[in-house]
C-alpha cells in the first residue's frame, strides 16, 4: 500500500521538486500552500502541477486548513515558510508569524492527527558567521563587524583584541549564531519540531538547507537565491551584484539533490532525531567568473563595487583574502540567451552533492547521518 505525504509549501521551488520525487516513488502527495504573490505567479501555476496531486490552498497558520490537509497522511514535509534574511529584519511580524506560529499550528494539529515522521526545512542561516583562527592557528570567536567597518569597506573579521582573523573550514559542530530574524525563526522551527517529536514519541528530522538552485527557480523573486539574482541581472544585460569582495563562500546544492535528501530523511531509520546539513564551500565569485572580465580580480578596493554595495550575510561563510574588489564588469546581453530557469552548464557538476552521497541508502544510514550540535 502506498504512503501519503503532506508537503506544506509544496507549490514552491523546492516543494514542487520534492512532490515529483515522491510521485516517482509511487507515493500519494498532498500540498498545502497559501500561494503568496512574492513566491508564485498566481493561481495559473496550479495547472502545472500533476493532476494526481491533491492541492489545498490554505495558510499554514489556519488550524482548520492544516487539520484538513493532515487527513489520511503518513508523514509531513514542512517547507512552508517566509524566506529572506534582509526582508526578515523589517517584516518581523510576518516572518515570525508564518515560520514560527505556522509551525506551532502544525504541531498542535499533529497532536490530534499523528503521523510517523515530520521532516522540517531549516536553514544555513542558523550558523551565522563562519569559523576563524588567529595568527597561531587557534580557533577564536569572531568579532562582528561594526557599521563603521562596513562604511569603510573593511570586510575583514577581527578578534576582540583587534587582530585580523583568518577563515577556517566551518564544520557541523559549530554552535548556532542567530544574526537575523529569519535565522531565529528557522532555528525555532527545527527545535520546536524536534522537541515535539521527543515529547509525543514521534519521529522528526531537520535539514539545514544551504543555497539551493536549479530548474523552476523564480527569477522574479529576489529572495529565491543568489544564483537566480545573478542570472536575472545577466539576462537583463546588467552586471551581477556581488556584495563586498565576492570571496564569501557558500554551498550551492542542486534542487533535485535536495528533493532526494528530503525523501531519504523521511525513510532512513537512523535519521530520526537528527539535524542534517551539507557543506561544500564555493566562493561567490566562482559561479560568476564567466560573466566577469578578468581585469577586476587584481583591482584595488577603490574600484566601484556595484549599484548597491553593502554587507553580505555571512551564513557558513568561509572567507579567504578580503583585499580585492568584486567583479564590476558589465556583461553583454548576448552572453545569456534567455531567462530560462534551467541550470547553467557546468553548475551542477560544481555542486557537491554531499547529502546524496551520505544518504545513498537507508541500509548504511547509521554511518551516513550525523547530528549537529544545536
Amino acid at each position: 500500500m502506498s504512503k501519503t505525504y503532506l508537503v506544506t509549501g509544496g507549490a514552491g521551488f523546492i516543494g514542487r521538486h520534492l512532490c515529483l520525487e515522491l510521485l516517482a516513488a509511487g507515493c500519494e502527495v498532498k500540498i498545502l500552500d497559501a500561494l503568496i504573490p512574492q513566491v508564485h505567479r498566481g493561481r495559473d501555476m496550479i495547472a502545472d502541477l500533476p493532476s494526481d496531486i491533491a492541492f489545498i490552498e490554505g495558510d499554514i497558520r489556519d488550524p482548520q486548513a492544516v487539520r484538513t490537509a493532515l487527513d489520511g497522511v503518513d508523514g509531513v514535509f514542512h517547507l512552508a515558510a517566509e524566506v529572506g534574511v534582509g526582508q526578515s529584519m523589517y517584516e518581523i511580524d510576518r516572518y515570525v508569524g508564518v515560520n514560527d506560529l505556522g509551525t506551532a499550528v502544525l504541531l498542535q494539529a499533529l497532536v490530534e492527527k499523528p503521523v510517523r515522521r515530520i521532516v522540517v526545512a531549516s536553514s544555513m542561516s542558523v550558523y551565522g558567521e563562519g569559523r576563524y583562527v588567529d595568527g597561531a592557528g587557534r580557533p577564536v570567536p569572531a568579532q562582528r563587524r561594526t557599521p563603521a567597518d562596513i562604511e569603510r569597506r573593511n570586510w575583514d573579521i577581527r578578534h576582540a583584541g583587534g587582530e585580523t582573523l583568518r577563515p577556517a573550514p566551518t564544520d557541523e559542530e559549530k554552535p548556532v549564531d542567530l544574526a537575523s530574524i529569519y535565522a531565529l525563526t528557522k532555528y525555532v522551527q527545527e527545535r520546536a519540531v524536534l522537541l515535539f517529536a521527543e515529547a509525543y514519541r514521534r519521529e522528526a528530522v531537520a535539514l539545514r538547507l544551504f543555497n539551493v538552485f536549479g530548474p523552476g527557480q523564480a527569477l522574479s523573486n529576489p529572495y529565491t537565491g543568489v544564483l537566480a539574482n545573478f542570472s536575472s541581472r545577466i539576462a537583463a544585460g546588467e552586471r551581477p551584484m556581488v556584495f563586498e569582495d565576492g570571496l564569501q563562500r557558500r554551498d550551492f546544492v542542486h534542487v533535485r539533490d535536495v528533493a532526494r535528501a528530503f525523501c531519504l530523511a523521511m525513510e532512513a531509520p537512523a535519521a530520526n532525531g537528527h539535524v542534517i546539513t551539507s557543506a561544500a564551500a564555493i566562493p561567490m565569485r566562482s559561479p560568476m567568473s564567466p560573466a566577469c572580465s578578468p581585469a577586476p580580480w587584481g583591482a584595488t578596493s577603490s574600484r566601484r563595487f556595484s549599484e548597491n554595495p553593502g554587507p553580505a550575510t555571512s551564513a557558513t561563510a568561509l572567507r579567504t583574502s578580503t583585499r580585492r574588489a568584486i567583479c564590476s564588469a558589465s556583461h553583454p546581453r548576448t552572453a545569456s540567451r534567455s531567462r530560462s530557469s534551467s541550470s547553467p552548464p557546468g553548475w551542477r557538476d560544481r555542486t557537491m552533492s554531499i547529502w546524496a552521497r551520505r544518504c545513498a541508502s537507508s541500509s548504511n544510514a547509521t554511518a551516513s547521518f550525523r547530528e549537529v550540535s544545536a
